[in-house]
């Protein structure tokens, strides 16, 4: 589908999305923690109905209210069927294996789009040495899972992504995991981790010792009579709400509503970055006010934070003077390459991006030329191309826009709602 962006000037309040990352985490702690869970302020992203389609194979049970909230009853880990599909969803796949793999039933795990690509040797690895048989396609999907999953000592590698450690630290909470720990080396997006064991938490499972996030250790738990009934709102999405604010940066005064200030969620670090480029910006509240006006090259590091990245390029395009991002390692592995997407489809913008080991360049003109450029089936990319194009000399042209479905599927219609003119084949994105 086609997205056709005009130069706009944007004004107006607007709700943050829901957190996918905090979401996803909540399908997951519903089905092991067992009893009833309510979810307010559930995602509808296509990420988010792949979590909740997986726990139902898995056994939990979904009731939707008139109000937008979910009930989940579940009794723990007792499949329906013998395959599980996560969609597109990085975080589902890497999360749900280790907790697929707690069922002594063969399971076969599926995905689509660029998830099939994506490497899963991590598994192969890891697994057999928890006790679990793993029949991957040659490090990569679909994976045939066998059980049961057995809490050990072990280490393992946290330089890829922290998801594979949070699917971990979920499993061995739920198989009653005492007196074992797992060590991690370079772990990557810490704050993830530390939502990870916030949901876990919040739900009241089995949470490890944090050991300075080089080992997480699970201590023999006293026994407690466990709730069998919470409620768990979702967050406001830093990763999505980071447009809205780059937005306001450059296409005009608004304010975003829903996004916790305090929130564990690495993308939060956006406000940094909008303070080192010059960003008038006012917080109370639940509120950010953002203010239009001259903004300035700035430098800062993603790697705990890589989904920034996008948002970043499109602040950085209207910055005077050579922004450096650091943290490009982290981009090889998402639903495209983004570091090169970036630099071609913001080539095609009139950005001139440099890829220098680590860092990348953005060398910032205040000039966003007019041009069509490609999604790329990745839906940040899509979500930057029109931020950009927002401020553009004329008018900017995303193919394969309903991309955004996949994490901000009101994305359009949110930035419709703050004045952005917007025409073309996309009114389906907005599945809401």
């Amino acid at each position: 589908m086609i997205a056709a962006i005009q130069p706009s000037l944007l004004k107006g309040e607007i709700f943050a999305p829901a957190s996918k990352s905090s979401m996803q985490r909540a399908c997951a702690a519903s089905l092991l923690a067992g009893g009833e869970t309510i979810i307010h302020n559930p995602g509808h992203s296509n990420d988010d109905m792949a979590a909740l389609e997986v726990i139902k194979t898995l056994g939990a049970r979904i009731k939707n209210f008139k109000d937008g909230s979910l009930q989940v009853l579940s009794n723990g880990i007792f499949p329906i069927g013998s395959m599980v599909n996560c969609g597109e969803s990085g975080l589902g796949i890497r999360m749900f294996a280790p907790i697929v793999a707690i069922s002594e039933r063969q399971i076969t795990i599926e995905g689509s789009g660029s998830l099939l690509t994506r490497p899963m040797d991590f598994f192969d690895e890891v697994l057999p040495r928890v006790g679990v048989t793993i029949v991957s396609n040659r490090g990569k999907l679909p994976l045939k899972i066998k059980g049961p999953l057995h809490a050990k000592n072990i280490e393992i590698d946290g330089s890829l992504s922290s998801q594979f450690l949070t699917g971990l630290l979920m499993a061995y909470a739920a198989v009653g995991a005492k007196n074992v720990g797992i060590k991690v080396i370079d772990l990557k997006s810490r704050p993830y981790i530390d939502l990870t064991l916030k949901v876990m938490r919040d739900f009241g499972m089995h949470v490890p010792e944090n050991r300075n996030y080089e080992e997480f250790f699970f201590h023999e738990m006293a026994e407690t009579s466990r709730d069998n009934f919470r409620e768990y709102t979702v967050e406001g999405d830093w990763s999505g709400g980071a447009f809205l604010l780059v937005a306001g940066a450059v296409a005009g005064d608004i304010t975003i509503k829903g996004l916790d200030t305090e929130s564990t969620q690495a993308d939060k670090a956006i406000l940094q970055a909008m303070k080192d480029a010059g960003v008038s910006m006012t917080i109370e509240n639940d509120k950010i006010k953002i203010k239009q006006g001259p903004l300035n090259a700035f430098q800062f590091n993603a790697t705990d934070c890589p989904d920034l990245f996008p948002p970043l390029v499109a602040l950085a395009s209207f910055c005077e003077g050579t922004t450096v991002i650091s943290g490009v390692s982290r981009l090889a592995h998402k639903e495209s390459n983004r570091g090169l997407t970036l630099q071609e489809e913001f080539g095609k913008l009139g950005v001139q991006i440099e890829l220098q080991d680590d860092r990348m360049f953005v060398r910032g003109n205040k000039k966003v030329f007019a041009a069509k450029v490609h999604s790329r089936h990745d839906h940040r990319i899509a979500m930057a191309c029109a931020v950009a194009g927002l401020r553009a000399s004329g008018e900017v042209v995303i193919e394969e826009a309903d991309a955004v479905n996949k994490s901000y599927p009101d994305f359009f219609d949110h930035l419709q709602k703050l004045g952005a003119k917007i025409d073309g084949q996309f009114a389906s994105v907005n599945t809401h």
